[in-house]
């Protein structure tokens, strides 16, 4: 009788145990000396890496150029049954993250974590607006520790207590902070050098001049009656470099108010240092 065949051998993510210690989801990639780190305190460990775990973020974290660590906030949780959270006291609807278990976690997770440029973040849409500056910062800094928000939300005194900064990704309301999380770290991540393969284009993509992005073009040259514009196929490279800064200018105007007046105020600004007395009378 023949025997049967082998089972498929499972592909993905390792199973995910309960540990009260931060660890790498991944089993163990290679870890670079300095590598930056993301911390992630949150009820649903499985979630990670995510999108974070594919393409160039995912190739660098098995390169070990950036590590990813998270802690189960369910191994904090108190009583038998874990219980993490709890009734708003004054009365109202949801339930609320308990001080004392999230404390717990945040203790784990902030040991041995240098006291400077290591922020302790938590994801809410009351907290202030995540922008390209913010990745900037924190990609500039040893690491972040990130608190996956749930239910109605943080215990006010944990995040006075622990002196946490709270990040909104925009002013709606996900139901819960690992998407958010997850749209932090890869913002971040895309900034550590070699992480991209050509960082030059970092410099060029919306935000990084104050700017959006200029529209962009490839092959074929003409697709639906649609062509590229005749100066992206000029090869003069003064006249390309201008139509794009124009292109951008127009796109953030139209788009982005706020960030045209930005801009324009930024531009001002520098055009008074460069000549000081240029608006005296003489």
């Amino acid at each position: 009788m023949a025997e049967p065949p082998p089972k498929p051998r499972a592909r993905g993510f390792k199973a995910v145990s309960l540990s009260p210690v931060p660890r790498d989801l991944l089993g163990g990639p290679p870890r670079r000396a300095g590598a930056w780190t993301a911390k992630v305190i949150t009820l649903f460990p499985q979630a990670f890496p995510g999108v974070l775990g594919l393409s160039l973020t995912g190739k660098a974290l098995d390169a070990g150029l950036w590590a990813l660590e998270t802690l189960d906030l369910r191994v904090f949780g108190a009583g038998r049954h874990r219980n993490v959270d709890d009734t708003p006291a004054g009365g109202g609807a949801g339930m609320v993250l308990r001080a004392d278990v999230l404390g717990r976690a945040i203790e784990v997770a902030q040991t041995g974590v240098p006291t400077e440029g290591w922020p302790l973040i938590a994801l809410s849409p009351r907290g202030r607006p995540f922008d390209q500056a913010m990745a900037r910062r924190l990609a500039a800094g040893a690491g972040v520790t990130l608190i996956c928000g749930r239910f109605e939300g943080i215990d006010q005194r944990v995040l006075d207590h622990y002196g946490i900064a709270e990040v909104s990704l925009g002013d709606f309301v996900l139901t819960g902070g690992e998407i958010a999380a997850q749209a932090l770290i890869d913002a971040t991540v895309r900034l550590i050098p070699r992480v991209l393969g050509n960082q030059a284009s970092t410099e060029e993509e919306s935000f990084a001049r104050g700017l959006l992005e200029f529209p962009q073009y490839t092959k074929p040259a003409v697709w639906k009656g649609h062509a590229i514009p005749d100066i992206l196929l000029s090869g003069h490279h003064g006249q390309i470099a201008s139509w794009r800064q124009a292109e951008a200018e127009r796109l953030t105007k139209e788009r982005r108010p706020d960030l045209w007046r930005a801009y324009r105020d930024r531009a001002d600004a520098a055009a008074r240092d460069r000549d000081p007395g240029g608006d005296r009378e003489l």
